[in-house]
């Protein structure tokens, strides 16, 4: 709703702008017959008293969803730190595998699916592009699965054959594991990887939020890297219980990983967007309120002129009267 309604005055106030300058000769013609029968200062004043309200109206909506943001980032924020506590157990076992070199990379793009976010979306974008320029040569390949509308508005325009999966409308009501868990299994299900890179911004702060990248790999590559040392040769220390083998056991490790770090991939780029919205909006309101003041500036001289010009002429009539 809030949207909508800045989406229309701002079209108003473009329109107020442009009618303020004639376009065509019939149109100047017009104009000149309105200066004459009501005076070219009065226009000018309503032009000028046209774009106050515009400028107001549009400064009400930008203070009104910066408060909406501001309300609804307390109880995400919450949620997004009580979710750290999943993934962190995953790296301090398998650590970071951002290094490992694969064939098959698939690269999860988290957006918004609305804008006034500032640059988010395209910081989240440009980050996954540059990987996939990393990870690309001979016998590779890279892969999209994009989350949100506006990083699927981004990419569809040069990478349209490189996504496999597009998905929206996840901040549409408010997120829990299980949903998260349902959509890492689709995933999983409908694309073959070797290594799942997920790009999203990383919540610190309402002017804080840089872009992250974890990494998943798959039970194959996992397996491999243990056998050939490293850090994930220290998985063989571990001893297995019950009938399960190592390749069923990474298998599971593998599936919840994957939705541990994307739940709370999601939760961090949706508190990141609030936080970028509020900043934005903030700064639209000031913009807004310094645009007014400009043109109450020029209201109150056009005014002042308008009414010098007429005592001038009331004052020269009574002369020439006199005289």
């Amino acid at each position: 709703m809030a949207m909508a309604a800045l989406r229309r005055e701002g079209r108003r106030f473009l329109l107020s702008s442009a009618s303020s300058t004639p376009i065509t000769a019939r149109s100047a013609i017009s104009n000149d017959r309105e200066s004459c029968l009501f005076g070219a200062r009065s226009i000018s004043t309503q032009i000028v008293r046209n774009r106050m309200k515009s400028v107001r109206n549009i400064q009400k909506i930008t203070k009104a969803m910066k408060m909406v943001a501001a309300s609804k980032l307390r109880g995400v924020q919450t949620k997004t730190e009580n979710s750290r506590g999943l993934w962190q157990p995953f790296v301090a076992l398998l650590g970071d595998g951002f290094s490992v070199d694969v064939k098959k990379n698939v690269v999860i793009t988290v957006s918004s699916d609305k804008g006034l976010c500032g640059g988010i979306n395209s910081t989240s974008v440009k980050v996954s592009k540059a990987l996939t320029r990393v990870y690309s040569g001979p016998e590779k390949e890279t892969k999209y699965v994009v989350l949100g509308e506006k990083g699927k508005a981004q990419l569809v325009r040069d990478s349209k054959n490189r996504i496999e999966l597009t998905i929206s409308e996840l901040q549409k009501n408010p997120l829990n594991y299980t949903q998260v868990a349902v959509l890492a299994d689709d995933i999983l299900k409908n694309v073959e990887f070797d290594a799942l890179r997920i790009v999203f911004n990383k919540f610190h702060s309402v002017v804080s939020f840089p872009p992250t990248v974890s990494t998943i790999l798959s039970p194959e590559i996992v397996e491999k890297e243990s056998e050939a040392g490293g850090r994930l040769g220290d998985l063989d220390l571990y001893e297995i219980e019950g009938g399960e083998t190592k390749s069923e056991v990474l298998q599971n490790l593998s599936e919840f990983q994957f939705s541990c770090v994307l739940f709370n991939a999601v939760l961090e780029n949706g508190c990141s967007e609030l936080g970028a919205r509020m900043s934005a909006m903030d700064s639209s309101s000031k913009n807004a309120g310094e645009m007014l003041d400009r043109l109450t500036l020029t209201y109150n001289r056009t005014r002042q002129a308008s009414i010098t010009t007429e005592l001038i002429e009331i004052i020269s009539g009574a002369s020439a009267l006199e005289g």
